[in-house]
């Protein structure tokens, strides 16, 4: 990879995670295994942990596990965190949707659409995907789907 891929890279994660997302999912070039398109733009980030992310078409990160675990060690809560309790940590963990009914607490700055990374009480992650519903909301709501899981803790 080369320096202004991996500079390119960072700029798009911190600018999708704010600063320092980066920084935490990408430590250096010579740790990254890069994926491309046929047209060289890239498009699977993997580390020895596992992937990180895909880079979508329209600029925007999809995380994996990997860089879940990045984004949670690196950011204090409740920065791009839903928290959910033990009812629903079976569920999450396999895959499944967050169901609103069952959001303890959510950042407020999550919108629909951002990446999300579903959390235990405990604070450990279970899932990473995308919000369906603004996070300033997701604990009033009674009904719908808060996370569309795209990984699941035992994927």
């Amino acid at each position: 990879m080369s320096d202004d891929e991996f500079r390119g890279l960072r700029r798009a994660a911190d600018y999708q995670f704010g600063g320092g997302g980066g920084t935490a999912l990408f430590a250096g070039p010579d740790t990254l295994d890069v994926t491309h398109t046929s047209s060289g733009r890239p498009r699977q980030v993997h580390a020895t942990d596992g992937r990180i992310a895909t880079y979508g078409d329209d600029g925007r990160f999809r995380l994996g596990l990997a860089g879940g675990n990045r984004l949670l060690d690196a950011f204090d809560g409740p920065r791009h965190r839903v928290v959910v309790g033990d009812e629903s940590e079976p569920f999450i963990r396999e895959g499944r949707n967050a169901f609103a009914k069952f959001v303890q607490s959510a950042d407020s700055a999550l919108r629909p659409g951002d990446e999300a990374l579903v959390v235990h009480e405990d604070g450990y992650l279970l899932a990473v995907g995308r919000a369906e519903l603004p996070g300033s909301g997701m604990d009033d709501f009674e009904t719908g789907m808060a996370v569309k899981v795209r990984q699941g803790a035992e994927d």
